[in-house]
């Protein structure tokens, strides 16, 4: 994991040289625990006025994020989903009427990816309204974040920025655009796109894009004890969003560390995609774009303009930075 307050706790929760049971090959610090078989488990908490606001999407679109963003974590490992698992705690007052909006947006995600609600648990809440959804999957070799090399290309799907776009005009009293909401409230799990790309173009190292390119490429590089270089000019920012916003500064910066896109970052040998970027494009229906590369040393640095330098101020989410989320 890279650096920050968040992660610092994470940590400090795992201790030093625990154990693993016998059975769990992979434990904390990917986007799943492995356990033997290939099967691969994530837990995702949700919580209202942190993730999202009434005011800005309805309870179903809650539960279709919710189920997305879980699902996303296995498409970090390059695995095919099994399903997921839901547990809610709500204001006994709309319970019953809210659980079944909240239940048949995670269901209406669920399907699309082929999976279904496996079970979950109910508890009464006084607020806020909290989901917790746990998914799993499947994969013979689940592609980890440790496994980026010296002179790796860094790859990323899709566009970049939309999410945070969306929340930073609802903050200013806005009302984001369509394309952007749409990017927020119903986000795809890129799990199809993850086992065509491993099956492919031996991936190295593999992350979903959380807590902001740039954060998320410090997991990637401390994973693997190596430097991610990010060119910015490179970057698939969204083509929505200096629109949106008003500037490309500000567009940048949200490709860069605005988070939750849930797209795939990815790292591969030099030359693995040269044959493969149309034929992705054409199937998928999105961009495929290389934003940087791998080199000895640590941490993520910025290249623009032909100058290099760290990327201090782009770290992306941190739930113990002293930063509200929504």
């Amino acid at each position: 994991m890279g650096p920050g307050g968040e992660f610092d706790l994470i940590r400090r929760l795992i201790g030093p040289g625990i154990e693993l049971p016998s059975g769990v090959l992979v434990g904390s610090g990917d986007d799943c625990t492995v356990l033997d078989g290939g099967v691969v488990i994530s837990t995702d908490l949700v919580v209202e006025g942190i993730h999202f606001r009434r005011d800005w999407i309805t309870l179903e679109e809650v539960g279709y994020r919710a189920a997305s963003a879980a699902l996303s974590d296995v498409a970090a490992m390059a695995a095919e989903p099994l399903g997921i698992l839901l547990s809610m705690a709500l204001d006994p007052a709309g319970a019953r009427e809210e659980a079944i909006f909240l239940q048949r947006g995670a269901d209406e995600a669920s399907r699309i990816e082929g999976v279904q609600i496996l079970g979950g648990d109910l508890s009464r809440s006084p607020g806020p309204l909290m989901l917790n959804l746990v998914a799993v999957g499947r994969a013979d070799a689940p592609v980890l974040r440790s496994g980026t090399e010296a002179g790796d290309e860094v790859w990323v799907t899709g566009w970049l920025g939309a999410s945070a776009a969306a929340v930073s005009l609802w903050e200013r009293g806005g009302t984001p655009p369509p394309t952007l909401k749409e990017a927020f409230a119903r986000p795809r799990p890129r799990l199809r796109e993850a086992r065509w790309l491993a099956e492919r173009c031996g991936i190295h190292g593999l992350i979903d894009l959380s807590d902001g390119l740039a954060g998320d490429c410090g997991h990637l590089a401390s994973a693997a004890g190596l430097a991610i270089v990010l060119e910015v000019e490179d970057l698939p920012v969204h083509p929505a969003l200096e629109e949106a916003l008003g500037s490309q500064e500000e567009s940048v910066q949200r490709a860069l560390s605005g988070g939750e896109d849930y797209e795939l970052c990815f790292s591969v040998s030099p030359g693995a995609l040269d044959d493969w970027v149309d034929s992705f494009q054409d199937s998928f229906g999105i961009p495929l774009t290389q934003v940087g590369w791998a080199m000895e040393g640590s941490g993520v640095h910025l290249e623009s303009a032909g100058r290099l330098a760290p990327a201090s101020g782009e770290r992306g989410f941190d739930h113990f930075s002293g930063e509200e989320k929504v």
